[in-house]
């Protein structure tokens, strides 16, 4: 049966891209804001480009951190992409600015320290061998990144109502969070959308897992 994904809209996101994305991945998807299509659907993903600030602002606008809360509470999948996965931890600094996030995982995402920044283009991964995301690819695969900012830090202890986090981590001028798999909620650093047949099948994994 076709699974339905709710493709968030809130003013931030390669929203083009990821749906004929998530399309060829087999959902049936649905650009929205509606709260009650985004909650409803068997899988909500939740993009982002841009400033961890303005993503927060307009995450708000729509009431989309109260979304991902409820959906997580009545454990219903969320994917978040690039910084729609910054925006799922505590908070982020930009240039001296602090912004608070979604909390639904602890820790702070910050410049990465790195001498060329962004980190933009293709990079390997480490990802853990029970990795559902990531099931049946290569340990050389690579997928596609653009970002200046990550989660550099794992820093949930495990206490909660999610599963123990799989976490996925790459390099550039140090090691970052590239994805976690924490029961419900999954996110990746890197654009599955323009990471070409490996992206493609990361989210024919997601979408095969709601």
């Amino acid at each position: 049966m076709t699974k339905s994904v709710a493709l968030l809209d809130y003013g931030s996101g390669n929203l083009h891209s990821a749906n004929r994305a998530l399309i060829r991945a087999g959902a049936e998807v649905t650009v929205t804001a509606d709260p009650e299509i985004a909650l409803n659907a068997d899988g909500l993903v939740v993009p982002g480009v841009g400033a961890y600030a303005a993503c927060m602002a307009g995450l708000r606008a729509v009431r989309g951190e109260r979304i991902i809360g409820k959906r997580l509470a009545g454990a219903r999948p969320v994917l978040g992409i690039c910084v729609g996965m910054q925006i799922l931890f505590a908070r982020g600094v930009e240039f001296g600015v602090e912004t608070e996030g979604c909390a639904e995982w602890p820790g702070t995402v910050e410049r990465l320290p790195a001498s060329i920044l962004p980190h933009m283009g293709w990079n390997t991964v480490r990802a853990p061998v029970d990795s559902v995301l990531f099931a049946g690819m290569d340990a050389d695969t690579r997928f596609y990144f653009v970002h200046s900012y990550a989660a550099q830090k794992w820093e949930w202890t495990g206490e909660g109502p999610l599963e123990p986090a799989k976490l996925t981590w790459s390099d550039h001028g140090g090691r970052f969070l590239a994805a976690v798999e924490n029961g419900p909620l999954s996110a990746t650093q890197f654009h599955p959308e323009k990471s070409g047949d490996a992206g493609a099948q990361l989210l024919r994994n997601w979408v095969s897992s709601l």
